[in-house]
């Protein structure tokens, strides 16, 4: 392994990494497998290739091309050296619109190619629901397809050339009439003729096996296309010439709603007389809200296009008339259809999971019968999975034929796993049955090629075995896949994680408690991987500031996954590679709701940090950034904001305060308020109450609140850096109706006693009991992995409200209180991070069901009839976090509107993220971060913009780096407020 790193190293102009990091992030693909490679290459050239190949056909180890792995089926796994093409080998060398050609290399995303042809009216046929991160090498080694098939065909449908190494080093330019052929290839073809022309069935979506009936004369001898869904085991692709289609000028959509997937299965074969662009499948137990779906049980997206809208309208229209339909909807609307697609898209991760949340797997991800046997074999599939006592959801590409599911497989215990191989073997007979073919997209890898001779019979794979010898006679490319494979219950990536559950500090209550399963939930799908952000998503800035996988949401799980398999990381949680993956993570939450199976790396990366540096002393900025509350309450209730104020302006002493306190050199520490928050709210509050007693005295009537009752969190933001957030949000609120307490700062010293029958609960206040305190979210703490210290801050915090949360749990109508919280990432800290920190304390609930962003709570509680001030101008910004990933911001959209303020909020994040930003060594990714969409999107707005950010993190990115002061909506609502009443 010494010998081959150094002579790798030294004849590689690109990155060799034979270190842990490297081999951890690539011993899995999106399938149920894994190896442990020797080390990774990531390649500048073809020349680069070559000497990779040279190294290790002299040390005898195998190679494995891997593009984005996204594969199903283990093919992009290897135990010896991984070549990695989307680091350099990634470019669109060149788009000639006449002759609607493009040259690619391997490494290229499908979305680039797709964007670049786009101008010309032109796109990439073959569409995976992975077009955001999945490479053309990739999709040429699966031969992959896409929504698109019934129009365009697979990939080896559109592939002119190719350019290849073989693994002892010969290029070939791979073509039609022999072009490329290695030598003794033909002989071989010519000497089976007979077979190869009765051998394959005949299916828009057979990918399983060699293509070799594409060698036949009558089919042009094409090399090129015969080469494709080989999986990196018969050559190496360098470069390619791909073909492009025109793109039709308009779309539509017609979503045709059926009783169940078997009878929309039925109705498909006989919408493609009519010329669609796509037929798919869905049922109901794979969308998570069918509120923008015609009613029925399952589903047929059918796409038509045309030169205008109304052409594709009307053709769209002549399909639902054709079909038999419960209910039907067509749309036009480019972003509606992008909505409706990307419910079908996210069924890829949807489906690991199923209703319950129980586990499902891939395994027999596609298989393909004729179109028209669909309904017949879904029918004998649901059979065969209630004779295992299994689960799955089947869904994809109706119109071929090809339906991928995932599976409630127990692939954790001997049984279960037993059980898998049992119905894999049935299932495959089934298959055949029905004259289809074991894949029908994502290749055979080792999930399904030990099974082809049921699909292909002995001799055929055999000669299949020949083939494999002809181009690589030393079985270096990716050994042990599509030939001589093996098994397909080994190498089973759950094998290695340990069998009792991992103690840990959240509750996770999603994965039973138990953090292995929660680490089990990345299967590789990669949405982290896009390298654009795209609407509101967010998941994953990081990745997307550095393009390096180790910075990716799945990169981060898959060194989590190996870390708790302590086979390659052996240091558990001490592991300095995993805490260096994680460094880069903003916690921004995007993961949880933007990735299909809901992983939350900030919730695993607190996780880490708290077991990594237990006992052991912290970075400084857990001590200065982690106990900010702390810091900035000695400073309340000392008096000495300004004291501080002026000693960050002296240049010399802030550059010796950031230094010791691991802050970047170039952020500037924000100014203390001089007076709190909870100190303007009790001045008011005491002058409010000293009205009610005078206007009470003099006799006149008392104006009593119309809306609901809250109280404003005092969150350490609002509290000390941005207390005119809370003065305007009070004003606000009042305005609307509703009663605004101050927030208590001491305890009540209360004891709980039962009553005297023994059926309540009563309280006695004793004030020499009561002390000071304050609530907090502990946001600061489980961002710095302090979580002892987060479970000590949160336990106090219900304390303080304890008797306020068992009174409304009491009489719930009679003293309903919530609590307003302005800072969106502390609201998410109560709502998601309270309850998994203490499952054990009802009170918990109680609080998180009680917490209100500022739109919600005027959208909830404000007095009947009351509207916002009207605002009437433009609006940009972004969308906080963790607002998008845990609370949502429906209300918001509504108040904006009811107010005038128009326009889209960007996603993405803003690059700070709270401590991140402020954090040595994070400043170059954070100002990427906020280069991406924010600060453009706010260069361009015009004069007379508002510009929102709720979050205290977003307003000083914003003027840290734009010099832009933005608002939060209550301030945009207050100026406006004063404005109408001038």
């Amino acid at each position: 392994m010494a010998d081959l790193e150094a002579e790798l190293t030294r004849t590689v102009r690109g990155e060799v990494g034979f270190d842990v990091t490297s081999r951890a992030l690539t011993t899995m693909d999106a399938s149920n497998y894994r190896r442990v490679p020797l080390g990774v290459v990531a390649p500048r050239d073809a020349d680069d290739v070559a000497a990779t190949l040279a190294a290790c056909r002299a040390h005898g180890v195998p190679v494995v091309a891997r593009g984005g792995g996204t594969s199903i089926a283990g093919q992009a796994t290897g135990t010896g050296v991984v070549l990695d093409f989307t680091r350099h080998m990634n470019g669109l060398l060149s788009l000639d619109p006449a002759s609607r050609t493009a040259v690619v290399q391997p490494g290229l995303v499908l979305d680039r190619l797709q964007q670049a042809a786009a101008p010309h009216g032109l796109r990439f046929g073959p569409d995976p629901s992975t077009h955001s991160r999945c490479t053309l090498g990739g999709m040429i080694g699966n031969n992959s397809c896409g929504s698109h098939s019934v129009a365009w065909g697979t990939t080896a449908d559109n592939v002119s050339e190719l350019s290849v190494l073989t693994a002892r080093g010969d290029s070939l330019r791979p073509g039609r009439d022999w072009a490329g052929a290695p030598s003794g290839l033909r002989p071989l073809v010519e000497g089976e003729l007979a077979r190869l022309r009765t051998g394959f069935p005949d299916l828009p979506r057979r990918i399983s096996g060699y293509a070799l009936d594409a060698l036949l004369p009558e089919k042009g001898a094409d090399v090129a296309r015969s080469f494709c869904g080989s999986e990196g085991t018969l050559g190496i692709l360098t470069e390619a010439v791909v073909r492009l289609v025109e793109a039709p000028r308009a779309r539509a959509l017609a979503v045709l709603a059926y009783a169940d997937e078997s009878a929309a299965a039925e109705a498909a074969a006989g919408l493609l007389a009519h010329g669609p662009l796509t037929v798919e499948g869905m049922a109901a137990d794979l969308v998570r809200s069918t509120a923008d779906l015609p009613r029925g049980g399952a589903w047929l997206f059918v796409e038509t296009g045309g030169d205008t809208a109304a052409e594709a309208h009307a053709r769209a229209g002549t399909i639902v008339r054709a079909a038999d339909v419960l209910d039907s909807l067509v749309v036009t609307d480019p972003a509606a259809q992008r909505a409706l697609w990307r419910i079908r898209e996210d069924a890829s991760g949807t489906a690991t999971r199923m209703p319950d949340g129980s586990e499902a797997w891939p395994g027999w991800e596609d298989c393909a019968v004729p179109p028209a046997q669909l309904g017949a074999y879904l029918r004998d599939f649901r059979a065969l999975l209630g004779t295992y006592d299994l689960r799955g959801t089947p869904y994809g590409h109706f119109g071929d034929g090809c339906i991928h599911v995932r599976i409630d497989f127990d692939l954790l215990t001997e049984p279960g796993i037993a059980r898998f191989r049992r119905f894999s073997e049935d299932l495959a007979d089934l298959v055949v049955a029905h004259g289809g073919s074991l894949s029908g997209e994502h290749g055979d890898g080792q999930a399904r090629a030990e099974l082809l001779p049921k699909m292909y019979g002995d001799e055929m794979v055999t000669l299949f075995e020949r083939a494999k010898a002809v181009w690589d006679p030393d079985d270096l490319l990716n050994p042990g896949m599509l030939v001589r494979p093996a098994p397909l219950d080994t190498n089973l990536r759950f094998s290695v994680l340990p069998r009792e559950p991992v103690d840990v500090v959240f509750g996770y209550p999603s994965d039973g408690g138990d953090f292995t399963a929660a680490v089990r939930r990345c299967v590789g799908v990669a949405k982290c991987r896009t390298t654009e952000a795209s609407g509101p998503s967010v998941m994953c800035p990081s990745f997307r500031a550095t393009g390096e996988e180790a910075h990716s949401t799945r990169g981060r799980a898959r060194l989590l996954h190996e870390m708790l398999a302590g086979e390659l990381v052996t240091d558990g949680w001490r592991s300095t590679e995993v805490r260096d993956a994680l460094d880069l993570c903003l916690s921004c939450k995007g993961c949880r709701t933007d990735c299909p199976v809901g992983v939350d790396m900030a919730t695993y990366k607190a996780e880490f940090l708290h077991h990594h540096y237990e006992g052991r002393r912290r970075p400084a900025s857990h001590y200065t950034m982690g106990w900010l509350p702390r810091w900035l309450r000695l400073v309340a209730r000392t008096r000495t904001a300004w004291l501080v104020n002026s000693l960050a302006s002296v240049g010399p002493l802030a550059w010796v305060a950031k230094r010791l306190g691991g802050i970047a050199p170039e952020r500037r520490i924000p100014r203390v308020a001089g007076v709190t928050f909870t100190r303007w709210s009790k001045r008011r509050f005491r002058a409010k109450v000293r009205g009610m007693r005078a206007d009470f005295r003099a006799g006149r009537e008392l104006e009593r609140p119309r809306g609901g009752t809250v109280m404003i969190w005092p969150d350490t933001f609002t509290e000390h850096l941005s207390p005119s957030v809370g003065e305007a949000a009070v004003r606000v609120l009042e305005a609307a109706g509703l009663f605004v307490m101050p927030m208590p700062t001491k305890t009540m010293g209360v004891t709980e006693l039962p009553d005297e029958d023994g059926r309540g609960t009563s309280y006695t206040f004793s004030p020499w009991k009561a002390r000071r305190a304050r609530v907090c979210c502990g946001l600061t703490y489980v961002s710095t992995g302090q979580l002892d210290r987060a479970r000590a801050v949160l336990r106090d915090t219900l304390d303080m409200l304890d008797v306020i949360l068992s009174v409304d749990l009491a009489e719930p109508d009679e003293f309903p209180v919530h609590y307003v919280v302005l800072e969106p990432s502390c609201a998410a800290a109560l709502r998601a991070d309270l309850p998994e920190l203490l499952p054990d304390d009802p009170r918990a609930a109680r609080l998180a069901a009680r917490v209100l962003t500022f739109a919600e709570a005027l959208d909830r509680l404000a007095a009947p009839g009351w509207t916002p001030p009207r605002v009437d101008r433009p609006a940009v910004g972004q969308t906080h976090c963790h607002q998008h990933a845990v609370l949502g911001d429906t209300a918001d959209r509504r108040l904006r509107s009811a107010a005038g303020l128009v326009g889209e909020l960007s996603g993405g994040c803003c690059g700070l993220a709270g401590n991140f930003g402020f954090e040595k060594g994070h400043y170059e990714v954070s100002v990427k971060c906020a280069e991406e969409q924010l600060l453009p999107a706010v260069r361009e707005a015009q004069d007379g913009t508002v510009v929102l950010a709720d979050g205290f993190s977003c307003r000083t990115q914003l003027e840290q780096l734009a010099g832009v002061r933005g608002r939060h909506l209550a301030e945009v609502l207050a100026e406006a407020l004063e404005a109408e009443a001038l």
